[in-house]
Order: structure tokens, then C-alpha cells, then sequence
């Protein structure tokens, strides 16, 4: 009888120190979150138009939270200072011109700069919907996270060439998903055009590294230090992207380059996704041969394939010229990506090639 009231009475206990425990926790997550200021922190180059409209959208958004801008531009050819003047009254926004820096280097300086205890990342052809921050604080209040990130989208304003752009990159069956906030074939990794993370994850991993892929990197090594990391669904921006199919391949190929470095830099990240685009490469160019010389009907699995993304961008986009442009962007995103990735492999894995310096980085993106 004695054991079973110790028992009973250390249950109790226990069950005690567990509520209080959990209140004290609400309690602090509570304060927390009413204490929160944002610090949005936008590396530019050359963008003056984009920055317009993105300011725009900061000052249309909606409800009280409390944010500040922080502007780090490399102020080339089109510089924006007069662009951030003109939003002066109606933003907290600062503007900081680092001549000759990369944008690694300038997203580093901004949170050093920044006054905020949340850190969010947006790329300067993004516009972020009116409810944004409402969201995020809901968000955050749900289901808190270390580190975040979310999808982007296509406004219906955008040119058919930027939603067939948009449909390639967030479409499951081009890149299984992990930019449209769906179904994934790999784990969540939040990347700069919708990311956020607290100032301890800054204080902790030391920020962006200067690379191909750097958002990446960063949400693996937030990862690896121990932190949460959330998929947002719901926290969209509406991402422009290039404004051409050549400058989207550009892109698209370095995309893939940067997939094999993240492999060289962290063992065990490179999954059979990744290799998709270059297996569709491969694959493609071999049916192509054997069609030409062989078996003319091995056509019908690419003409498949082309029919099933029509389909499907169809449906989403709702027109047809649309849905064409959205097959030709699908076939230069597996296309330039694969190119990327195979041209990196051989470089890297089998010959042992060095990553990109900073010089060749400056090159490319600028």
C-alpha cells in the first residue's frame, strides 16, 4: 500500500512538472512571438525596376506586424537608392551599397546590419502577396520553426512566358515538386527567394557561403546544427523569374552545377532525384538515336511525356498558349539542368576538378 501511494504521488508529480512545464513554454513562445520583428533582408544587382515592385508590394501589406528592409545593393550600372527613397515615409528601409561583392557576402552584411530577431530572404524579382506576414505569424504561432521556407507562384499579371517559366519550376513532373509547396520526392530544403530563419541560426552556422546552390548549403548545415526546419505551404510569393527562355536556361544550368558541388561539400545529400534531368538527358539522346536508326516507335515515350505536361499545364494554366510555352520551358529546365549536373559530375566526381572560385561565381552571376 505505501509503494503504491509513492508511486501515485511521484506520478503526480510528474504529471504536474509536465503542465507546468508545457504552460511555461506557451507562455515564453508567446512573448516571443509578440516580441517579433522581421528584418527582410534583399541582396540586389542591377535591378532597379524589380525593386520598385517588390517595395510596392511591402507597402500594401496587411495587418501590424513589425518588419524593416534592409537593402544591400552591388550598385553596377542601375543603381536603386532612388527607387528606396521614394518608399521612405511608408517603409522602414534601409539601403546599403557594397560595391564588387558577391550576393552571398551582401545577405551576410544585411543580417549584421539588421535590427530584427527573425531574418527573411526574398530574391528582387519576388513580390510578396498582401496577407504575407499575416500568414507568417500564423505560421509561427502554430507550429514555430527555427528556419522556413515557402513557395512561390505565378500572379496572374505575369507574362505567359514567366508563368510557363513558373509552371517548369514547380511542377512535379519536371522537378518533383520541391519549389510548388506539394508533394516532394526529397526532404524540404528552404531556398533564398522565400526563406527565414532566427538571428541563433545566423549566430550559430555563420550565414551564406560563397557557392553555387548557397541557399542549399545553408539549410543543410542549419539542418546538421540541430535546428527545425518547416515547409510553409501556405507562405507563397509571386516569383517572377527571367524574363527570357535563354537567360531561364542560364539559370537552370547552374542549378545543376550547383547540385553536384553540394554533393562534393556534404556526403550523402546527392539523391536519385537530383539525377533525374541528367537521366532525362541521357535517356532522351539514346531514344533519339535508336528512333532515328532502329525502332522509330521508341518516339512515342517522349511524345508521351510532352502530352502528359501539356495536359497538366493546361489545366493549371488555363490556356493553351500558356501550356505550349510551359512544355518548351519544362524541356530547357530537365535539358539545361541535366547539361549542368553531367557537365559538374565529370568535372568533379570523376576528375576531381576544384569548386567554382569567386572570381569565376562573380562572372556567371553578374
Amino acid at each position: 500500500m505505501l509503494i503504491f501511494l509513492i508511486l501515485q504521488t511521484f506520478l503526480l508529480n510528474f504529471l504536474l512538472f509536465q503542465l507546468i512545464y508545457k504552460t511555461l513554454f506557451i507562455i515564453q513562445r508567446i512573448c516571443y512571438l509578440r516580441c517579433m520583428f522581421y528584418s527582410a533582408i534583399i541582396p540586389v544587382y542591377n535591378r532597379p525596376d524589380e525593386v520598385a515592385d517588390l517595395l510596392e508590394s511591402f507597402a500594401a501589406q496587411e495587418g501590424t506586424v513589425s518588419f524593416e528592409i534592409v537593402i544591400v545593393e552591388d550598385a553596377a550600372q542601375l543603381p536603386c537608392d532612388k527607387i528606396v527613397a521614394q518608399y521612405k515615409e511608408q517603409l522602414n528601409i534601409r539601403y546599403f551599397n557594397m560595391p564588387d561583392t558577391d550576393r552571398s557576402y551582401r545577405r551576410n552584411y544585411g543580417m549584421q546590419q539588421a535590427k530584427g530577431n527573425y531574418f527573411l530572404f526574398f530574391d528582387s524579382d519576388c513580390i510578396i502577396p498582401p496577407r504575407y506576414f499575416i500568414n507568417l505569424e500564423s505560421n509561427l504561432r502554430e507550429n514555430y520553426s527555427d528556419c522556413f521556407g515557402g513557395p512561390d507562384a505565378a500572379h496572374e499579371s505575369f507574362s505567359d512566358v514567366q508563368k510557363a517559366i513558373n509552371y517548369a519550376m514547380t511542377s512535379f513532373f519536371t522537378t518533383g515538386g520541391i519549389r510548388g509547396g506539394k508533394a516532394q520526392m526529397e526532404k524540404f530544403k528552404p531556398r533564398t527567394f522565400n526563406m527565414g530563419f532566427s538571428r541563433e541560426v545566423f549566430e550559430k552556422t555563420g550565414g551564406f557561403k560563397d557557392m553555387f546552390g548557397e541557399d542549399i548549403d545553408l539549410s543543410i548545415r542549419i539542418d546538421k546544427a540541430g535546428f527545425r526546419t518547416a515547409l510553409y505551404r501556405d507562405l507563397f510569393v509571386y516569383h517572377k523569374r527571367r524574363v527570357s527562355f535563354t537567360k531561364f536556361y542560364k539559370q537552370i544550368h547552374n542549378f545543376g552545377v550547383a547540385r553536384v558541388n553540394l554533393a562534393v561539400l556534404h556526403k550523402g545529400s546527392l539523391k536519385i532525384v537530383h539525377s533525374f534531368p541528367a537521366l532525362f538527358l541521357s535517356g532522351g539522346m539514346a531514344i533519339l538515336i535508336l528512333a532515328i536508326f532502329l525502332y522509330p516507335w521508341l518516339l512515342l515515350f517522349p511524345a508521351t511525356y510532352t502530352l502528359l505536361l501539356l495536359f497538366d499545364a493546361l489545366v493549371k494554366t488555363r490556356k493553351i498558349k500558356t501550356a505550349l510555352l510551359a512544355v518548351w520551358a519544362s524541356y530547357i529546365q530537365l535539358i539545361g539542368y541535366g547539361w549542368g549536373f553531367l557537365k559538374s559530375f565529370a568535372s568533379k566526381i570523376v576528375f576531381g576538378k576544384k569548386l567554382e572560385d569567386s572570381e569565376t561565381l562573380k562572372r556567371i552571376y553578374n
